[in-house]
């Protein structure tokens, strides 16, 4: 009786393993059938091609300072001005009972406070009243390290404003900090960058400033991740047109087997931003080149970048990213950097 219950006992447990074992195979293989590999390809273009770097800030008024006394232990007849008050730069504020000079607005702006009355004497330096000029702003980004050597005064900026989403600002770059601020091992230097029409903006308002370092008409151009290095070389992979149709977009796409041929172009790389990259040597507008494959899971719905096909290990999407720290955002035949600006290359 004790041998029949152990055989029964061994035929459940070897029918529940196998049970188990079926289940598990039939997802695995499910899942292997569900999940696709899309080919991507995209033109060569040409165009006006910038490359820009950003930083965030915060809206300051050009002039914010104290109105000091110059001269020593005089005694105030007259305080001319309250808090709240605008003022023109020349106007009288304080006057004296000695008739010593008057102290007067040191430039356009508004009182923000009084410190003094009528009555008291004021020693030399003695701050007697605040002014600032809220009509006439600029904004201080803080900028990476790696940055700061393509920022130079005079260059022009394109400003947005996180309370104004649908207002664009411009202005031009002022001044360089010659310190920077490290924080985690990362220094920052602040860059001051002249507001040229303000209206509408406060004080204390953050923002993003995104400063043109550089920029060139009719350059050739393709993204940056159609662009692998091996062997200290630059090259892409010219598509076979015959194996893809193009979307709307210009860009071709292909649910065929990712491993079509394509030939191997050895290319000279020069500006780049986050998204593309410019070619000086080895292609021409039109041309065609392969880009890493888009790996989809049907199960779900994820998708990302491989690089089988190529047939080159270690390089794809990942090689040039590295290569190009830069930042921004690029369509149609105008490619504009942003975040931090675009390393050159050969």
């Amino acid at each position: 009786m004790k041998n029949w219950m152990k055989w029964l006992i061994a035929v459940i447990v070897i029918v529940i393993v196998g049970f188990a074992g079926y289940q598990w195979v039939g997802s695995k293989t499910t899942n292997a059938q569900q999940v696709m590999t899309q080919a991507r390809t995209a033109l060569v273009r040409q165009g006006k091609f910038e490359v820009r770097v950003s930083g965030s800030g915060t809206i300051q008024p050009v002039t914010s300072e104290d109105i000091k006394s110059s001269i020593n232990n005089n005694q105030i007849d007259q305080v001319l001005v309250s808090a709240g008050q605008s003022v023109k730069k020349g106007d009288v504020l304080i006057t004296f009972t000695d008739g010593s000079d008057p102290i007067t607005a040191p430039s356009d702006g508004v009182i923000t406070a009084v410190n003094v009355q009528a009555g008291e004497r004021v020693q030399i330096g003695q701050a007697v009243a605040h002014l600032t000029n809220y009509n006439d702003l600029e904004t201080v980004a803080a900028i990476d390290e790696l940055d700061i050597p393509k920022i130079k005064v005079g260059q022009s900026t394109t400003i947005t404003v996180n309370a104004l989403p649908d207002q664009t600002f411009t202005g031009t770059v002022t001044d360089i900090a010659n310190e920077g601020t490290s924080t985690n091992g990362v220094s920052t230097f602040n860059v001051t960058i002249h507001i040229n029409n303000p209206t509408g903006l406060k004080v204390g308002m953050t923002d993003q400033a995104n400063i043109l370092t550089a920029s060139k008409d009719n350059a050739v151009f393709v993204p940056v991740d159609a662009v692998h290095s091996k062997n200290g070389e630059k090259f892409v992979i010219l598509a076979d047109q015959n194996q893809s149709s193009k979307d709307h977009q210009g860009n071709n796409q292909s649910n065929q087997d990712s491993r079509w041929s394509g030939s191997r172009v050895i290319v000279k790389t020069g500006l780049a931003n986050t998204d593309y990259v410019e070619i000086t040597q080895g292609l021409t507008p039109g041309q065609v080149v392969r880009l890493p494959n888009l790996v989809i899971n049907n199960n779900n719905a994820n998708a990302k970048f491989s690089q089988g096909g190529f047939g080159f290990g270690g390089m794809g999407m990942g090689g040039m990213g590295r290569q190009f720290r830069s930042g921004g955002n690029g369509g149609g035949n105008k490619a504009v950097g942003g975040s931090s600006g675009g390393r050159s290359g050969n």
